[in-house]
């Protein structure tokens, strides 16, 4: 009995899968034909307000988006039954040549060949099927997870900054325009402390690297140091949430929904003297930071200077000037002294303090709008946000160009760079906070609805993955900050 070759036997199905395609065009284009008609006898039969161009307008468009559908339907129907036939070619392969019996090695290694090439292309057209499905229905498998495990609500005002304590006991601060700054229970949210020393709106808060000490930076044009002493509560049960599928949300309404209003924890301890006050700032002063080692920090503030003060004498070190308008944001690296600036001159400035001698600055251009903030990675790379609404990753080897630029569709507010899986948390005006690579692979979207989420511009984002219950806090202007656990399966991260 002759044996059908494989190349006249996939010569034969491709001109099948032609003609399949042709025929239901021809039924596609036949069926279209009906729809319009039974859409005008729809249009004439129903009543409706709306204008008759407008209704068969909106039925076009419906007709569209059904083809579409019925057209991808019917390729990934083709698609799987050539997985089938391919599928059922390999295995009939298989059988003859391992019951053939065959003493030549000149066979073996052909047979090994072909079932080999057969193997491959099972896998290409399986990939490629896999893909279409996922793109278009969103399958739910190996999907990021993000959960949201506790709000801590009670700042009469937005919230600017948040920050995790890089000691034991660990807590959240968080830097209000409230003009306090609070210390909270992660577990709990509970609030520990109140600070309450400054008179204007509190807008950054950074921890000291090993002692029990806070930095914060104010609109009355000082910086404050100040300690604090806190005891965390016995952790109680965490309620049940079910785990959300980041991108599986629903906004409900694009307006602003009324903010809760909350009274203010009434047997929360507050500190209202500070232990060093900074100053020198002829502005407001916006962000604030520690150097390596906790002996020296560094203040940005919109007179367009950074100062950089010895936290002993309390002593002004350096002013660090260049930037043409306000400051926006100031960063340190976690392991060397450098400083980085942002600007509302579409610019940040990277500042060397590792030789004692040169202080050295190198000037960062590829943003069109002010520059919200730039912070340090564990490694050689700086990662910037801005109002252009791009995220822009750099080499401080080569400063040139950015080795990837993220596009979103909202002005990006102060962003943070998990250290462990290098994720980057973008929070927005539009009240949505985003995940992506370091590569600018989009990862995730933190669910938003009216359950659940910021209902009001996104502030700042921070991560803490050295807490098991949160591993990723958001604060905005709706009063509120939002412990997260977010799960990126390490599939997603490949990719």
């Amino acid at each position: 009995m002759p044996v059908e070759s494989g190349s006249s036997a996939a010569a034969r199905q491709a001109k099948q899968k032609r003609k399949s395609h042709s025929l239901s065009i021809r039924r596609t284009n036949s069926t279209e034909q009906e729809r319009s008609g039974l859409q005008r006898d729809m249009l004439d039969g129903q009543d409706s307000k709306l204008p008759l161009s407008l209704r068969s307008n909106l039925l076009d468009l419906f007709s569209q988006i059904e083809r579409e559908f019925e057209n991808l339907y019917i390729e990934n129907l083709e698609l799987r039954r050539e997985i089938e036939t391919l599928n059922d070619r390999l295995a009939a392969e298989g059988q003859t040549f391992e019951g053939a019996d065959l003493a030549k090695g000149a066979l073996k290694t052909k047979a090994s060949h072909s079932t080999s090439q057969l193997s491959q292309k099972l896998k290409t057209t399986y990939k490629a099927s896999t893909s279409k499905i996922v793109s278009s229905f969103k399958a739910t498998t190996s999907r990021a997870v993000c959960q949201l495990v506790k709000e801590y609500v009670g700042h009469r005002d937005g919230i600017w900054d948040l920050s995790v304590t890089r000691t034991q006991p660990m807590v959240l601060g968080t830097a209000s325009a409230d003009h306090s700054a609070m210390l909270w229970s992660i577990e709990t949210g509970k609030c520990l402390l109140k600070y309450m020393g400054h008179q204007g709106s509190v807008n950054s808060i950074k921890f000291h690297p090993t002692e029990q000490m806070a930095l914060t930076a104010s609109g009355d044009q000082t910086a404050h140091i100040w300690r604090y002493m806190v005891q965390l509560p016995t952790p109680q049960p965490v309620a049940d949430i079910s785990q959300t599928p980041c991108e599986d949300d629903v906004d409900f309404s694009d307006k602003d929904e009324a903010d809760v209003e909350v009274d203010g924890p009434n047997d929360c301890p507050s500190v209202r003297v500070a232990t060093t006050t900074l100053r020198s700032h002829q502005g407001v002063v916006i962000a604030a930071d520690w150097l390596v080692g906790g002996k020296q920090v560094v203040t940005a503030s919109w007179d367009r200077a950074a100062n950089l003060y010895d936290v002993e004498t309390s002593e002004l070190v350096h002013s660090l000037t260049g930037h043409d308008q306000e400051l926006t944001h100031c960063c340190t690296h976690p392991t060397q002294r450098l400083v980085v600036t942002s600007s509302r001159d579409t610019t940040f400035r990277l500042w060397d303090f590792r030789d004692p001698s040169i202080h050295s600055v190198n000037v960062f251009q590829g943003h069109t709008d002010t520059v919200t903030s730039a912070v340090f990675t564990v490694g050689d790379n700086v990662v910037s946000g801005s109002d252009d609404r791009t995220v822009k990753v750099w080499d401080l080897k080569n400063m040139r160009s950015p080795i990837a630029t993220i596009r979103t569709d909202s002005a990006v507010n102060r962003i943070s760079v998990s250290v462990n899986q290098k994720i980057i948390a973008l929070p927005h005006d539009n009240r949505q906070v985003r995940l992506f690579d370091m590569s600018g692979v989009r990862l995730a979207r933190l669910p938003r609805s009216n359950r659940q989420g910021h209902r009001r511009m996104v502030c700042c984002s921070a991560w803490c993955e050295d807490n098991t219950s949160c591993n990723l806090f958001t604060c905005g202007f709706d009063r509120q900050a939002i412990g997260w656990n977010i799960n990126i399966p390490a599939l997603l991260q490949e990719k």
